[in-house]
């Protein structure tokens, strides 16, 4: 379920929309903030908060490839696969991002550090290829950039 400091945040949420369902990414991004992920009991204590169904709020939390669903590391790297990354090296980037964390796209590493995930754009085209780790852009990527960046994250 839901905690009352979630629960606040929510309801604050819920106060600038016209109406209740309106705040549902925000509210799963609430949960998320504070868990890192969103189980299916938060959605069923959500569903009570904004009028939906859970499944209307899960049909929301996966169309959105921000919100996960299930348990991620403690950094989340998204690489762009987009046309622009493709062009400019992606590929081999992907490869070498597998190799130095030992796990494929939609894992997570064995000492919880980093889950991997595509993402179909970041927005960064004129500065491919491109990757975002938790909430910071990097852009302009080699190799040896990505190991740089990756030291950063413990």
């Amino acid at each position: 379920m839901l905690t009352d400091d979630e629960r606040r945040e929510i309801e604050r949420e819920v106060e600038n929309c016209v109406n209740r369902r309106e705040a549902c990414v925000e509210a799963l991004k609430v949960i998320q903030r504070s868990r890192g992920w969103v189980a299916d009991d938060q959605l069923r204590g959500l569903s009570d908060i904004l009028d939906m169904t859970p499944e209307e709020l899960d049909s929301v939390a996966t169309f959105y490839p921000l919100i996960f669903r299930r348990p991620v590391g403690r950094h989340v790297i998204l690489i762009c696969d987009s046309v622009s990354c493709w062009v400019m090296g992606y590929e081999d980037l992907l490869r070498h991002l597998k190799s130095s964390l030992g796990i494929g796209l939609g894992g997570t590493t064995t000492d919880g550090r980093f889950t991997f995930l595509p993402v179909a754009c970041l927005g960064a085209c004129d500065r491919a290829p491109a990757m975002m780790v938790d909430d910071e852009l990097h852009t302009d990527l080699t190799r040896e950039k990505i190991d740089d960046i990756l030291r950063r994250y413990p």
